[in-house]
C-alpha cells in the first residue's frame, strides 16, 4: 500500500503532538484523546539518530542536559498539510560544563532513558546545528523544529 496521505498525516501529527481527537475513524467518537495531556520530550542529538534508534542514540551529554518536555495541550505545535512546527521557542537546560553541537532533535515519549524516538529531524535555525558550551542554554527557536509525516 502507499504512502499516508495529506489528511491522514496531519490527523495523526495532531492526535500525537496536540493530544486531539481524530474524528470519523471507527466509531462516532474515533480515536480520542488521552484523557490527559501529558508530555512528549525534545532530544538534542550530535548525529541522525536514525530511523532504527531511540531517545539515547547520538543524545548530547553535558553537565545540566535533559530532555525538553513538551505539553500536548494543543497550544505547543502548529499543524497544517502534514507537516507541524513549534509554536513558540523551546528552551533546553543550561549547559554548566562539558559542550556539544546538536544537529538533530528527536521527538520521544520518554524524559529518560531509551524510551520511543517517534520523530527525528536535523535543527534547521542554526544551520550549523546548536553549539553548546557552558553558560548555554540550548534555544530550538519558533518555528524551526518541524516534523513532516508520511
Amino acid at each position: 500500500m502507499g504512502a499516508k496521505t495529506t489528511a491522514g498525516a496531519t490527523a495523526t501529527l495532531t492526535i500525537i503532538l496536540n493530544n486531539f481527537a481524530w474524528t470519523g475513524v471507527g466509531d462516532a467518537g474515533g480515536i480520542l484523546p488521552s484523557a490527559a495531556d501529558g508530555n512528549i520530550y525534545l532530544s538534542l542529538h550530535s548525529a541522525d539518530p536514525g530511523v532504527g534508534g531511540n531517545q539515547t542514540t547520538n543524545e548530547l551529554s553535558y553537565t545540566g542536559y535533559a530532555r525538553i518536555p513538551v505539553s500536548r495541550d494543543g497550544t505547543q505545535w502548529t499543524i497544517a498539510a502534514g507537516s507541524a512546527s513549534n509554536a513558540a521557542d523551546l528552551l533546553g537546560a543550561l549547559c554548566t560544563a562539558g559542550s556539544g553541537v546538536a544537529t538533530f532533535v528527536g521527538i520521544g515519549t520518554d524524559a529518560v532513558g531509551a524510551g520511543n524516538l517517534l520523530y527525528r529531524g536535523t535543527i534547521l535555525i542554526p544551520v550549523a546545528g546548536l553549539t553548546i558550551t557552558p553558560g548555554i542554554t540550548p534555544k530550538i527557536v519558533i518555528g524551526s523544529a518541524v516534523v513532516t509525516e508520511s
